[in-house]
């Protein structure tokens, strides 16, 4: 049985917003389930990662987390209780106040994704993350929603999974 992708949008965004909906296209693709909570009630992010807890998702290589800005911090503090097989960050609010995450992430495999232009988050925030933690960093030429780079970024969530199935 494949792991299920759990994705955790962002502040402003929803459970099927744009790049949740084709990130999950991905992961159907290749026979995974997919969950993608609704967090909108809250913009506490510590909030957020004791709601996507109480959901009890599955842990350790059943898992795959999936988090977008806000929801990449709540992906990431989520993996210290669920070992995932897999975290994939896409411009993640890590490393910013009230966002602090100071020990590596718990999963098999991690693999972020920022923009140069991100002016929300800026990329020197991935940049220290992923070299702190020796995570796999991909910078674009985009700004924080990165939709412009929507294609490469399903091409980069298809070899992840690919390489979580080997």
């Amino acid at each position: 049985m494949k792991p299920t992708v759990y994705f955790a949008h962002g502040k402003e965004s929803g459970p099927w917003g744009y790049k949740i909906t084709t990130l999950a296209e991905v992961a159907r693709r290749r026979g995974f389930p997919v969950e993608s909570p609704d967090f909108r009630f809250t913009y506490d992010p510590n909030e957020r990662v004791r709601h996507l807890l109480s959901l009890e998702p599955p842990r350790g290589r059943a898992l795959v987390l999936v988090g977008s800005s806000m929801g990449g911090y709540v992906a990431t503090a989520a993996s210290y209780t669920l070992n995932p097989a897999g975290l994939f960050l896409i411009a993640p609010a890590l490393l910013m106040p009230g966002y602090q995450l100071d020990t590596p992430p718990r999963a098999d495999l991690v693999e972020v994704i920022h923009g140069w232009a991100d002016e929300i988050i800026p990329v020197e925030h991935s940049w220290r993350y992923t070299q702190m933690h020796r995570c796999r960093l991909h910078v674009l030429d985009g700004d924080h929603t990165l939709n412009a780079w929507l294609p490469l970024i399903e091409r980069l969530f298809d070899a992840f999974l690919g390489e979580l199935q080997s």
